[in-house]
């Protein structure tokens, strides 16, 4: 499978509410320390159905990819899924990140 395919797939399966890292669905994807492959993924992702706006980098700050229009959409998205985030506009990932059951 492409791995731009097989990231797309796990990023359908974060819940709603919650949030992964480009590392994270690196290693999930079964390429560790390819989380730039992963950027580039969501970056390209023209597929609505994609939930792209929850994943975050490791320290759960956001992109300024969703930007263009307006500062902090990425995070406007994800405090509407009722993500919280620290004074630094960063995802509390220890309560927020995403951990998929192990199958």
């Amino acid at each position: 499978m492409e791995f731009h395919q097989k990231i797309y797939e796990l990023v359908r399966r974060i819940p709603y509410g919650k949030v992964s890292s480009y590392g994270q669905l690196a290693v999930l994807a079964g390429r560790p320390g390819a989380a730039r492959a992963v950027g580039h993924a969501m970056r390209v992702c023209r597929d609505p159905s994609i939930p792209c706006h929850r994943v975050v980098h490791q320290d759960g700050s956001t992109t300024s990819s969703f930007d263009a229009i307006e500062r902090h959409t990425q995070q406007r998205l994800l405090e509407a899924e009722g993500v919280l985030f620290s004074s630094d506009h960063k995802v509390i990932m220890s309560q927020f990140q995403w951990r998929p059951e192990i199958s």
